[in-house]
């Protein structure tokens, strides 16, 4: 870590990350695994968090978008690597000659893709997606066949190869919900319509962080884990991160950038929504909804100052907010710890996302790019076994 003060900083523990990529391999030992790390990595960034999740054994990466995927590549990661999100006018050609798995959803996008082929001179790896009833991306069952032969005329062709027919669940994260029954047997009807039409997938998957911890008969041949890879439940109803072998990677805090005494009735922020009781002891923490702290969390949010739970006093500003320590005392530069793993007695992202009405997942992926990230636990390539003593290759 650097020894240079911060005025806030999310430190990720890349061998938390590689153990969690371990347990989840574990829970689905005859599978494939694909780190997802879209929207840089669920905040966490996405080319160290890559190469850790490849260390640990994970076959695959995942992204959403091409742009993505190829930032990766422009990094040097060289393995198997996937995107799914594509609009109009994307880089097709580009993500051809990388060497990245692309998924198509439409006619549009098979035509799309032919064409970066023709220009790129060598043929694409396809994944085709079938909407099984999410309802947002994928090929609706009736125009599958449409895609389905397509993509095999143009295989045929030489233009492409399948790799792989995938679709994902919408209620994974409520196990024996009936839309998880029925969007199962959905894909297993498309993938034997496409297998018997020719194609020959590498892979089939659906599996997504919740159902590759509650639901194997979800794995096909691949599961695809986001959130759980950081530490954070998919379904806090079912389970908390350490119910499944899980310790959460960023710790996000800051440093106290003032410290004061005030008297009673003394307005703190915005539209003076919190009012000092008594005399009391204010400290300001520098971070805001610039830096990705929810403004719902005005009067809410949960903060470890000295040792104990402090709760945001007033409103969160662009830059800072502020905590009431009553009675209890404080130094400018001390560490106001917003959340973490709660080994040392802090907040996690789960508290704060019940503090403020939403979900872990936009907790963690919401800390903007003004927030240094600080990686510990980090291995070099040529280091070979992790530093927590494990093989990072085994499962």
């Amino acid at each position: 870590m650097s020894e240079t003060p911060m005025r806030a900083r999310a430190v990720v523990d890349l061998a938390a990350l590689r153990a969690n990529v371990r347990a989840l391999r574990a829970r689905a030992p005859r599978a494939q695994l694909m780190a997802v790390v879209k929207a840089n990595a669920y905040g966490h960034g996405a080319v160290p968090c890559a190469r850790a999740a490849r260390q640990a054994g994970a076959q695959w990466v995942g992204t959403a978008t091409p742009h993505e995927a190829l930032a990766l590549r422009a990094a040097g990661d060289r393995g198997r690597l996937m995107c799914w999100l594509w609009t109009p006018g994307d880089p097709w050609r580009e993500a051809v000659e990388a060497d990245i798995d692309v998924s198509v959803s439409g006619l549009w996008a098979l035509d799309e893709l032919t064409a970066a082929v023709r220009a790129a001179g060598r043929p694409a790896r396809v994944q085709l997606k079938i909407d099984t009833g999410l309802g947002r991306n994928g090929c609706q069952p009736g125009d599958w066949e449409k895609l389905v032969a397509a993509a095999r005329d143009a295989e045929q062709a030489g233009l492409l190869k399948v790799t792989g027919i995938w679709s994902h669940f919408a209620c994974a994260d409520e196990p024996g919900h009936p839309s998880i029954r029925a969007q199962l047997d959905v894909f297993r009807d498309a993938v034997s319509y496409a297998e018997r039409q020719g194609l020959n997938p590498e892979v089939r998957h659906i599996a997504n962080s919740p159902a590759t911890l509650t639901l194997s008969e979800t794995h096909f041949d691949m599961v695809r884990t986001g959130v759980a890879m950081y530490g954070v439940s998919p379904s806090p109803e079912v389970g908390a991160p350490e119910d499944f072998g899980l310790k959460p990677v960023m710790t996000l805090s800051a440093s106290l950038a003032s410290v004061k005494r005030v008297p009673g009735q003394h307005g703190v922020s915005y539209g003076h929504t919190y009012v000092t009781p008594g005399e009391t002891t204010l400290a300001l923490v520098p971070v805001g909804y610039a830096d990705g702290i929810p403004r719902a969390a005005s009067g809410t949010g949960p903060v470890l100052v000295g040792g104990k739970w402090r709760t945001v006093a007033g409103r969160v500003a662009m830059d800072q907010f502020v905590v009431d320590l009553g009675g209890d005392s404080a130094e400018v530069g001390d560490e106001a710890v917003l959340f973490g793993p709660g080994d040392r007695g802090e907040p996690t992202a789960e508290d704060w996302a019940r503090a403020t009405g939403t979900i872990a997942y936009e907790v963690i992926t919401r800390i903007s790019a003004r927030v240094p990230r600080v990686y510990v636990g980090e291995v070099r390539e040529e280091d070979g076994p992790g530093r927590d003593g494990r093989d990072d290759t085994g499962a």
